[in-house]
């Protein structure tokens, strides 16, 4: 177990890391028609494809009126599109375009690319650890966010 100041320590950096990675990856947005809110609900929605505006609204913590929005805005866009359900005609689900995909992929791709060379000057113990060690925290995580 670490001491409070290790933990203090490791929390900074976890949230320091994500932002950075997060920062970087949307420099993709500039060149195209979509804001970092809706990019979140973008992510949600390839997450989860078929998810209702209710879902998206609770996992963005936001209204569901603003939630509403931003689906408008990404539906104009082509990034998404709104179907009845199968199941339940009164249902409407939000699924992922082409064009969604594609942009997704590029951040994941400017991500990626960030990730290695932030990482590039580990030892190679360090980089042999530091994927099952990150791993192993995330299910962790999972584990304790879901009792």
């Amino acid at each position: 177990m670490y001491d409070e100041q290790e933990t203090i320590s490791i929390e900074k950096s976890l949230r320091y890391i994500a932002s950075h990675v997060r920062v970087n990856g949307r420099e993709i947005l500039k060149h195209h028609d979509i804001s970092p809110l809706q990019f979140v609900a973008l992510q949600w929605v390839g997450d989860k494809d078929g998810i209702t505006i209710g879902e998206l609204a609770n996992r963005m913590y936001l209204a569901h009126s603003t939630t509403t929005d931003i689906v408008d805005k990404l539906e104009s866009g082509n990034y998404v599109k709104r179907n009845r359900s199968e199941k339940d005609k009164r249902l409407v689900l939000v699924s992922m375009e082409d064009k969604g995909k594609e942009i997704i992929q590029q951040v994941i791709d400017k991500r990626i690319d960030y990730i290695a060379k932030i990482t590039a000057h580990l030892s190679e113990a360090e980089r042999e650890v530091l994927p099952g060690a990150l791993e192993h925290v995330l299910k962790e995580s999972e584990r304790i966010s879901y009792e």
